[in-house]
């Protein structure tokens, strides 16, 4: 029986080149098997600088690979839904960078694709879930100690204004709520264990890019829960979460990116005491590899199904929705 899957790299984006494919290395289920570009002297220097035996100068034969059994797509966004599809034809595994597609009508397409491979594993790639600091503040939570859970707020920002960085393109999927923003609606749907019912929001446009430059939403859940965030592609870079309830607060100061070589903490604070949590360095890209990773070893569900990706594509589409129509978003 396999002890690891071998994993192909479709593209050389800078999240795959600094992040993941390092992460994957040291996973205890992954080996980087290969990886491709457009570029044929692309795909050789970056598997050289990152020991990847095999190189492709296309997708396509990457996918035809039969020793490649699971993908990593890290593509621009409009190509995560086409790509994730192709890989499942060539009977491949998928793990897609987040958000899964460009809108909520193509996750499901790419739900409804998945159905017709049952023997394949696809999962979207929210990495943060995976670090303990986040395991922890979900136990805080569900103990009570921090009271009736009433809402969660959170700010996720960077600086970036290059007109050439996918980030800053907005038919390809560029822009803050797209990027980062989906980070922070997935937030309280991971902690409230609950889908919103309506959604406002509002969008700063860059006049020349016509990205969002700077998002803000607030979400209404069935239970009577709240959460609200802002996301920035030109501010100065910050973030961080708090989890509020009515005898007490939960923040998680570095709630995405958090360094895979230093130590992170969350502080609670209650009417009794406040106490904080110190969580040795560990690589949650290296943890999520290798929870997909056992899934398709084991042939399990995986961590988090289509069905929560296509929740939170349902939340960006409905604050786009209510940007529009300066409104509250009612969503099915």
């Amino acid at each position: 029986m396999a002890t690891k899957i071998r994993w192909g790299i479709l593209s050389t984006a800078k999240i795959a080149r600094q992040k993941v494919i390092p992460a994957l290395q040291k996973g205890q289920f992954c080996q980087v098997s290969a990886i491709a570009s457009r570029s044929q002297e692309r795909a050789r220097q970056t598997a050289n600088e990152l020991n990847i035996p095999k190189y492709y100068a296309s997708y396509k034969e990457l996918l035809e690979d039969p020793e490649i059994d699971a993908i990593y797509n890290p593509l621009p966004n409009h190509l995560h839904v086409y790509w994730t599809m192709k890989a499942l034809e060539a009977g491949k595994h998928v793990l897609c960078e987040k958000p899964i597609g460009m809108n909520t009508e193509e996750a499901q397409a790419l739900d409804e694709a998945v159905k017709k491979y049952p023997h394949l594993k696809v999962m979207e790639g929210f990495m943060y879930r995976f670090h303990p600091q986040w395991a922890k503040a979900l136990e805080l939570v569900k103990s009570g100690v921090i009271g009736e859970v009433k809402t969660l707020q959170s700010f996720f920002s960077y600086y970036n204004v290059d007109p050439q960085n996918i980030r800053n393109q907005a038919d390809i999927g560029g822009g803050a709520l797209m990027d980062i923003g989906c980070y922070c609606i997935s937030f309280p749907r991971f902690i409230f264990g609950e889908e919103p019912v309506e959604v406002v929001g509002q969008m700063g446009i860059d006049p020349e890019m016509r990205t969002d430059q700077l998002t803000s939403g607030m979400l209404h859940f069935p239970s009577g829960k709240t959460a609200s965030f802002t996301c920035s592609t030109q501010l100065m870079p910050f973030q961080q979460a708090n989890i509020l309830g009515d005898n007490g607060h939960i923040c998680i100061e570095i709630p995405v990116n958090a360094p895979p070589y230093e130590s992170t903490k969350i502080t609670l604070r209650t009417k009794e005491k406040t106490e904080t949590f110190v969580f040795e360095p560990v690589d949650q890209y290296t943890l999520q590899g290798d929870a997909f990773s056992n899934a398709i070893l084991c042939d399990e569900p995986v961590p988090t199904p289509l069905s929560d990706a296509i929740g939170n594509m349902k939340v960006i589409d409905g604050l786009v929705e209510s940007t529009q129509s300066k409104q509250w978003t009612t969503l099915e």
